[in-house]
């Protein structure tokens, strides 16, 4: 098994986005809307996917929107080649606004009224509705599990797969385990001893800080753990610290603009660190702005992850997704992401053309999908139902960094880059 078990990490952008929100950001409005612009023609009837996004919501409009916009540009470039065995898809948008009473609307929407043969690149703050859709026995594609739905329900198939039974009861017995791989990568490939946590003094980050801790400390690291106030941050206390006790690794349980912040300071003050590690949510172009007063820092960002770079233009399928997303005006791993959930339910659909693409056909290639990998954008996907949860792990890891003028440049081939690791359980 090589692949990556990212629950833990998806938990976490839980943790940091639920941060976010608390900062005052604006309240969601409901927005259901249908995307028409992939009619039918008459005598074709078209294959309608739904796709769920919390575009609305606490933590802001941007924050939520990349997978669901990866996942259109495939779906348009599709039906521009013909469709699916000449019937172009349909895709249903709902925005759930970040809540749970609008994530069941949706949910009802899409599934019970629209029909949709499949939900695809599912991305929701709160997935209220998981239980529905899987009673229905609608297949959900490539959806980014920022909760445990898609460690808990079965006909659900997170993109980055699963290990738990999912029989309704979360993990096993309602806890779920992580690896240390991110830990391994820089200490064998750069050599790095002591690593930093910088947390708030809020309980869901201060919660996530102490699971990074105890991965860094079960890779054998010394660990430096700072905490700031939530209201009034002195970053500048932190960086100051971080220099003096000379850490080679800077990891946060942080919201966005708390780690510019940080970073800010971390440049002030002269704290050079081998990587300031971040994770898949913030692997995106949009750096130069975020870390505009940071380039000593901005240029020691690190993201890891389980799906290929999205600025790899000299892989083929790449090559392809930036092609069909030129018109967006900034890219993103979560986009690329979308992309290949949507290319996941077109191979299942295509596999089922010819008995008919419905609901149980697609779920059965779904739940035998091993080792999908995209054409080779993700790491192997498995969805193993183990009866007992894992003690070590077979974990592999993409990994970029940032550098001004190239862009996020990949660290060597994400399938090659593997670890036997432990797998440390947590509850989310």
């Amino acid at each position: 098994m090589r692949r990556r078990y990212r629950a833990a990490e998806a938990v976490a952008a839980a943790l940091l986005l639920a941060l976010s929100a608390a900062c005052g950001s604006r309240l969601p409005e409901s927005d259901f809307t249908h995307d028409d612009r992939t009619s039918a023609p008459r005598d074709a009837a078209p294959l309608r996917v739904g796709i769920i996004t919390s575009a609305t919501s606490p933590v802001g409009g941007a924050a939520f929107t990349g997978p669901r916009d990866g996942a259109r540009a495939w779906f348009d470039r599709l039906n521009a080649r013909g469709g699916i065995d000449g019937r172009r898809v349909e895709v249903r948008l709902c925005d759930d606004g970040g809540s749970g009473v609008g994530n069941n609307e949706c949910v009802h929407r899409l599934v019970e009224e629209d029909e949709v043969v499949a939900l695809v690149a599912t991305t929701a703050l709160d997935y209220a509705g998981a239980s529905r859709v899987s009673r229905a026995r609608v297949p959900d594609i490539g959806g980014q599990p920022i909760g445990a739905a898609y460690d808990t329900y079965p006909h659900l198939y997170g993109i980055y797969g699963s290990l738990a039974p999912r029989n309704g009861t979360t993990g096993w017995d309602g806890t779920l385990y992580g690896g240390t791989e991110v830990y391994r990568y820089f200490k064998r490939e750069h050599g790095a001893r002591t690593a930093a946590v910088v947390s708030y003094n809020q309980s869901a980050s201060a919660a996530y800080a102490r699971l990074v801790e105890r991965g860094l400390r079960a890779e054998g690291y010394e660990v430096v753990t700072e905490q700031v106030d939530f209201a009034l941050p002195n970053f500048r206390a932190v960086a100051a610290d971080l220099k003096q006790q000379g850490a080679d690794l800077v990891f946060d349980a942080i919201d966005g603009h708390g780690n510019a912040r940080l970073c800010q300071a971390m440049d002030e003050v002269g704290a050079d660190v081998t990587a300031k590690v971040t994770n898949v949510q913030n692997w995106t172009s949009t750096v130069p702005d975020d870390y505009k007063d940071a380039p000593r820092c901005r240029n020691a960002l690190w993201a890891t992850g389980s799906s290929r770079n999205f600025d790899d233009t000299g892989h083929p399928a790449v090559r392809e997704f930036r092609e069909a997303t030129k018109h967006l005006k900034t890219h993103s791993q979560w986009q690329l992401e979308g992309w290949a959930a949507a290319r996941w339910f077109t191979d299942a659909a295509r596999s089922c053309a010819r008995t008919g693409i419905t609901r149980a056909c697609v779920d059965a290639y779904m739940d035998r999908s091993q080792g999908y990998t995209a054409g080779g954008l993700l790491l192997p996907v498995e969805f193993a139902r183990l009866a007992e949860p894992p003690k070590t792990g077979d974990t592999c890891l993409s990994v970029a960094r940032w550098q001004d003028g190239r862009g996020w440049v990949g660290q060597g081939d994400m399938n090659r880059t593997c670890f036997t690791v432990p797998q440390l359980p947590y509850k989310p």
